[in-house]
């Protein structure tokens, strides 16, 4: 890697991009961002211009397609002001477009791109830029009529730049109809821009880092998103990068029957599936690792696709299950998740937030069915969730995943996915009927860090929070839903008359 790559970079105002570019692009180079209309080019574009104005260089935004005030209102939609940046509109005029009036010798394609092309150097000339903006090529691409004219010019004007040691971004549209690879050739660096309309829901944007010459990136697709305040780029999380030394130590439930069931509780690096059918209490135990987690001083995070929050306190209220919300130690914060409105990059990314600015230690994902719900489209999501809790485990947070199963015994019931292979203890809830009632099991399947309970015990809820009875060795089927009773014994727990369940 050369000495130039390794000087400070030039940074593009987005935070992600910047990281995927190991630090931002490099200084006095010339780069592509393409992409189909309305995938966010300007916006990327008005965006590394405001960060060096921000920075005090003079930035220049060269215009082919877009006029002035289309420019003003983007930028007033992010709340930027523009009043400090220099926008050339070379679009024409009716008159300077009426060429065929006026000539006899020429074509009138080839005096207008000589003529559009002396028009950008003299801006550039006076204005001098650090950093400058050409929007589009498309314009340039039209006027030149054949390929040879076309990367003529643009070699033109990479020579041009380079003397003046400006930072140059190059706006195409893709109107060659498809990603213009003598565009790609010339270009120090490629970014492209593209966006998916998905069935339902909000589009999806990804950003990919085709070419970076002279410097490392990290590959690979990343999702975006555009916000008011600009362009949000959320870098694909690759765990191996991660890590950090912590104790391996067990984490408690403050319910000490769960915790013996658990042979002492559960391990922090590891993630615990809590799987089981619908009204079982999966959520609940969850929630009473993030609140014992909290009364401890710890930071937990709960990310809810299936409930609301509201109706998260109010169940946590009745069973008396402390929570006091909030992004401190001691504290929970509950993050509902919109199932239309989300992409796994950004969700990663929220994910990443908590652990590493508000360094939670127990991170609930409510529900696995939920998750691959919103992103029916997306493809190995399955593989994108393993990574996240690879990069979870490797930073010491104890994560508990549930997941809902199909049908109310553990015969007939059926997971949405085989999700046991992704955690490292496996919690199973189940309904039986016993005494012409219906109540909940608890037992543990798996546990590879440490020996756990091999039996069954009752569960339930109650204002005083989460019950286990002692194991039910005088039931046996019970994970067929209806068990047979041995010598003489209950299910354990409350008697079955007067007793609220809270689930």
């Amino acid at each position: 890697m050369n000495n130039e790559a390794e000087a400070p970079r030039c940074s593009t105002g987005i935070a992600g991009l910047d990281d995927i570019l190991h630090g931002g692009l490099i200084p006095h180079r010339f780069y592509l961002v393409d992409g189909n209309p309305g995938a966010g080019k300007t916006t990327l574009a008005l965006q590394f211009l405001m960060e060096g104005m921000r920075n005090g260089e003079r930035c220049l935004y060269v215009t082919l397609s877009e006029t002035r005030p289309e420019l003003l209102a983007g930028a007033h939609s992010h709340g930027w002001s523009l009043e400090a940046l220099e926008i050339a509109e070379l679009a024409g005029d009716d008159e300077e477009l009426n060429i065929d009036s006026q000539l006899t010798l020429y074509h009138p394609s080839e005096v207008e791109l000589t003529e559009t092309t002396r028009r950008v150097l003299d801006i550039v000339e006076r204005a001098d830029p650090d950093r400058m903006v050409f929007d589009s090529l498309s314009e340039l691409r039209l006027l030149a009529q054949s390929s040879l004219r076309y990367r003529r010019q643009i070699l033109a004007l990479k020579q041009f730049f380079a003397r003046r040691r400006c930072t140059v971004l190059l706006v195409d549209d893709r109107t060659s109809e498809g990603p213009d690879m003598q565009l790609h050739s010339i270009a120090h660096g490629v970014l492209s821009l593209e966006q998916r309309a998905p069935a339902y829901g909000s589009t999806a944007r990804q950003l990919q880092v085709i070419k970076f010459r002279g410097s490392d990136f990290r590959s690979g697709y990343h999702d975006f998103r555009i916000v008011p305040g600009g362009i949000e780029v959320y870098p694909r999380l690759a765990s191996a990068e991660h890590g950090a030394a912590f104790e391996r130590a067990t984490v408690a439930s403050g319910v000490t029957a769960l915790d013996r069931l658990l042979g002492g509780g559960v391990d922090r690096g590891t993630c615990t599936l809590v799987s089981g059918t619908p009204g079982t209490g999966k959520s609940t135990v969850t929630l009473q690792y993030a609140a014992a987690a909290a009364q401890r001083g710890d930071h937990a995070a709960v990310f809810a696709f299936d409930e609301v929050t509201s109706l998260i306190l109010h169940r946590a209220a009745a069973l008396g299950i402390p929570v006091r919300q909030g992004t401190q130690a001691g504290e929970i914060d509950i993050r509902q998740i919109d199932p239309a409105d989300i992409t796994p990059g950004e969700f990663a990314h929220r994910v990443r937030e908590c652990v590493e600015r508000d360094r939670a230690r127990v991170v609930v994902i409510d529900s696995l069915n939920g998750y691959l719900n919103a992103m029916p489209e997306v493809r190995f999501l399955t593989v994108q969730l393993h990574e996240l809790l690879v990069y979870l485990n490797r930073l010491g947070v104890v994560t508990f995943l549930v997941v809902a199963q199909r049908g109310f015994s553990l015969q007939d019931a059926e997971s949405l996915i085989d999700s046991s292979y992704l955690a490292d203890t496996v919690i199973s809830m189940q309904m039986f009927e016993h005494a012409g009632a219906v109540h909940k099991a608890i037992s543990v399947l798996k546990k590879r860090t440490s020996p756990h309970e091999e039996s069954i015990r009752r569960i339930w809820f109650d204002a005083k929070g989460v019950h286990l009875s002692e194991p039910l060795l005088h039931l046996r089927g019970i994970l067929t839903g209806v068990p047979l009773e041995g010598t003489g014994s209950r299910a354990g727990g409350p008697t079955d008359s007067g007793h609220a369940h809270v689930d």
